[in-house]
């Protein structure tokens, strides 16, 4: 079964990652995150930094500064058959 995509896209290391319409939902309920879409493509293209998640190594972070916002963009990306999806957005003042 695919599902709906909002958007697919190659990362900074030519990796292929995807946004579905369920996780767009999720992430939508943050309320800054609402008209983020662009800003979210942009981070997974030029990420500041990405991070591996201690606890599941198909799991990456992609953080990306925004200056006018003084805040990060954070992503979490899993990795699953060769393509990574989006699980989660937001923003947050910190590389954790």
């Amino acid at each position: 079964m695919v599902k709906l995509r909002v958007f697919e896209i190659k990362d900074k290391t030519g990796r292929t990652i995807y946004l579905t319409k369920e996780r767009w939902a999720h992430i939508q309920k943050h309320p800054e995150m609402s008209d983020q879409a662009e800003q979210v493509k942009d981070a997974l293209r030029y990420p500041d930094k990405i991070m591996s998640f201690s606890y599941d190594a198909a799991v990456s972070f992609y953080y990306r500064y925004y200056k006018e916002k003084k805040q990060y963009l954070f992503i979490s990306v899993k990795y699953l058959n060769g393509e990574g999806f989006v699980i989660t957005s937001f923003y947050t003042d910190k590389i954790k």
